[in-house]
């Protein structure tokens, strides 16, 4: 544990939140959960009570996001959010397009991102479930724990498979094809990257 906090504070140390490394510009840097929260990257404790919640600012926030191809701090902070002459720097625990809900044929992000729910596409590495997301970040999103444990009755497994092979939609019976999403998640998620 000891290890851990102080990894963690050496990391924490490499920025200051505001910091300006040129005149105009200021950066900011940030953390996405796996249930889709955003927070302050040095924020100690980082739960419902910590995450940003203003609706407007994350649609905002989210659409901007984007890889981070600036030069600066890319490999703790793969990704960026450029808000005028503010550099949000952001890392994630998994992806940073996390799927929270359902909306009709649609699955919408954290961030507002929607897109039509395609079940043929559902791919589980390491017990978490993916489905297509927005091409600029990878083409690949997290589904949030809750969803996927809802969703979790309607995978069909063929005998003595570890992995599923179907999916249950809407009254019929989807067969899975998720090696090209498979490998969007194997190349940008951090989860599959500690593994």
């Amino acid at each position: 544990m000891i290890r851990q906090f102080s990894a963690l504070r050496r990391f924490a140390s490499s920025y200051i939140q505001g910091q300006s490394p040129s005149k105009g510009i200021r950066e900011y840097f940030y953390f996405i959960d796996h249930q889709g929260q955003l927070f302050l990257d040095d924020a100690r404790i980082k739960n419902f009570t910590s995450c940003f919640k203003e609706v407007k600012f994350l649609e905002f926030f989210f659409q901007r996001l984007e890889l981070n191809a600036s030069g600066s701090y890319a490999t703790e902070f793969p990704y960026l959010s450029r808000c005028g002459r503010e550099q949000n720097y952001v890392r994630c625990d998994d992806l940073p397009t996390v799927f929270t809900r359902f909306d009709g044929d649609h699955v919408v992000s954290s961030g507002g991102f929607r897109t039509a729910f395609q079940p043929n596409k559902l791919c589980i590495v390491g017990g978490r479930v993916y489905h297509p997301g927005p091409v600029h970040l990878g083409a690949v999103g997290l589904m949030r724990s809750q969803l996927a444990i809802d969703m979790g009755p309607s995978f069909k497994f063929d005998d003595g498979d570890s992995h599923p092979s179907h999916f249950a939609w809407r009254g019929a019976t989807v067969k899975l094809d998720y090696h090209d999403i498979k490998e969007q998640v194997q190349r940008y998620s951090a989860a599959a990257c500690d593994k």
